[in-house]
């Protein structure tokens, strides 16, 4: 039995954040040029193949214009993906 790299309050962390780029009708590539990094970091955020650490979702909030307590909240409901 394959065991879960992530909790699944990480999981929805990873779904906040996407839904939070979306909601800001930013693309992947937009974003990562006002980061200064490639789109594929960005991609690797989103799906989990690359860990966020405190730094990086501070990053993520200001350029979304959230909150870092929004994207780490644990209440999942309010950032369902469209």
């Amino acid at each position: 039995m394959p065991k879960q790299i992530y909790t699944s309050e990480y999981q929805h962390f990873l779904v906040r954040l996407r839904a939070a780029r979306k909601r800001a009708e930013l693309t992947q590539i937009e974003v990562a040029q006002r980061l200064g990094k490639p789109q594929s970091y960005v991609s690797k955020c989103e799906s989990g193949e690359r860990r966020v650490d405190a730094v990086e979702v501070a990053a993520f909030a200001r350029l979304y214009g959230v909150s870092v307590e929004e994207l780490v909240s644990s209440t999942p409901e309010e950032y369902v993906e469209e």
